[in-house]
């Protein structure tokens, strides 16, 4: 059983400096809510097959989870997986150009892998659709404000 949530936003901003600000891990925990830290476990450029470190408060304590890209296109996707003892998680960004600037389409989906995980279903997808389009707005105020 997967829990999948997709929300668009349209920013006012290009493509590219919306895809840098998604592209720049650090910043993460600027834009989404329950991120402490994101990191990338190695140097260079982001790629595909790169492994990750996601910090996210939740519920009043801290938890890890390791992550890795599976897939990069500049200027338009960065998507990634995470998991831990209990979650898969897929986050899917995608940036496009529209009228009056960049669509956002955030996509997450989360499969439990526990029987807790599963019982708490409900919860789980009310959170995910307000932590998404949380997320989604605090990117596009920070892109509008010209945090980039």
């Amino acid at each position: 059983m997967q829990i999948r949530y997709q929300h668009t936003e349209t920013i006012a901003t290009t493509p590219e400096r919306a895809f840098m600000l998604i592209d720049d891990l650090p910043a993460t925990a600027r834009w989404l809510p329950p991120c402490v830290s994101l990191t990338k476990v190695g140097e260079g450029p982001n790629a595909v097959g790169d492994r990750l470190r996601y910090v996210y408060k939740q519920g009043g304590s801290q938890n890890e989870m390791a992550g890795e890209i599976v897939d990069r296109v500049p200027g338009e996707r960065l998507h990634y997986q995470y998991s831990d003892a209990a979650f898969d998680v897929w986050v899917d960004l995608r940036v496009a150009a529209a009228a009056g600037g960049t669509v956002t389409t955030h996509v997450v989906t989360i499969a439990p892998k526990t029987l807790s995980g599963k019982l708490m279903w409900p919860l789980i997808r009310l959170g995910l659709g307000k932590q998404t389009r949380d997320a989604a707005r605090n990117l596009r105020q920070l892109l509008e404000a010209g945090a980039v």
